[in-house]
């Protein structure tokens, strides 16, 4: 197949926990010998590896924000698993998509990531709220103010959409688990780890007791990281189908998740885990000081809430396979790992 013929695919945040197995997704896919896939990477030593699996690597970080047009111009779809609050970046990717649609005329596709963090109170472990969002109700999703994290950038992505020079649908994924294990993790390419369970074990392990944040009664979903990279892959296969496949713009948002938990629930069973290896000093855990919540999380946000009905994925045909038992079941081996890491630091 002649290179002008492939589906030119730009991601970036390839080395990551999400952007590694949404590009571990893509070279799977039935359809992959059509895939023209580019990456940005931060590492020159990646990008040899990249190169061996057929990827061609670009050294360069969200910073780089004329590399960023650059190659958001030079492609049909851009996968943006990086930083979900960086405003200046996803306008560098839109304005290279921008340059694209006004040179071809064609409409390019952006799949973004932001999150449900985007729903979060400030309810500090203290209670759990009756308040859910379904990704069907633009409504109340519009109602979110700007200054909620990660608003900003989705408020812009959308923007772009109803200017009609690309299409652009939003990964709002919720508390993602389980270890990475895909190739590229092998290949030392990709993280293999999430970053809201691991934060909480590691804060545990460094304060040698499992902590919770407030009464630990907030709730929030969950998904498998590899159903979320499901999610990614139904997204890209109805969007290129045509823009009346999926919802995109203001009808493109698709909250990742399949399950709910309550978080002191997850700081419970830390707490067993670590007394269990003998690195906590009780089984019961105990809660986290202002001062702890700041140094370990930057404040109280990992005791706030998030509930949503993620409904308009199942709509396209994702078909995640992992409930909230997977959940469970990942903190031990998840602990393991991190406990390992840390002793050997």
């Amino acid at each position: 197949m002649q290179n002008s013929e492939k589906t030119h695919i730009f991601i970036t945040g390839a080395t990551g926990y999400i952007g590694g197995s949404v590009l571990y997704a893509l070279l799977s896919h039935p359809r992959a010998e059509s895939f023209q896939i580019t990456v940005l990477t931060r590492s020159t030593e990646k990008v040899a590896p990249f190169n061996n699996v057929g990827v061609a690597a670009v050294v360069g970080s969200n910073q780089d924000l004329e590399k960023l047009t650059e190659h958001a111009r030079g492609s049909d779809v851009v996968f943006a698993c990086a930083d979900a609050d960086d405003l200046p970046a996803a306008k560098a990717i839109l304005l290279g998509l921008k340059q694209r649609h006004d040179e071809t005329d064609k409409v390019p596709i952006l799949i973004h990531t932001s999150g449900t963090g985007v729903l979060a109170d400030d309810a500090a472990g203290n209670y759990a709220t009756d308040k859910i969002y379904s990704d069907l109700d633009i409504p109340m999703i519009e109602s979110l103010p700007k200054t909620q994290p990660h608003r900003e950038v989705d408020i812009e992505v959308v923007a772009a959409d109803q200017k009609g020079y690309v299409r652009t649908y939003i990964v709002s994924p919720s508390t993602i688990y389980g270890i990475a294990n895909t190739p590229l993790v092998k290949l030392g390419i990709q993280n293999p780890y999430s970053l809201q369970i691991p934060s909480l074990i590691k804060a545990s392990i460094d304060r040698k007791q499992g902590g919770v944040v407030g009464k630990g009664l907030n709730l929030w979903p969950n998904v498998h990281i590899d159903d979320i990279a499901t999610l990614y892959t139904t997204i890209f296969d109805a969007a290129m189908k045509g823009p009346d496949e999926a919802g995109h713009g203001r009808e493109g948002f698709y909250f990742g998740a399949n399950g709910e938990h309550r978080v002191g629930r997850i700081s419970e069973m830390i707490a067993e885990l670590l007394y269990e290896m003998k690195v906590g000093k009780s089984p019961e855990p105990t809660t986290f000081t202002e001062e702890e919540l700041r140094k370990y999380f930057g404040g109280p946000y990992i005791g706030s809430n998030s509930r949503v009905r993620a409904e308009r994925a199942l709509l396209i045909g994702w078909k995640p396979v992992h409930s909230v038992d997977s959940l469970w079941a990942s903190l031990k081996p998840e602990t393991e790992a991190m406990v390992m890491e840390m002793q050997n630091i």
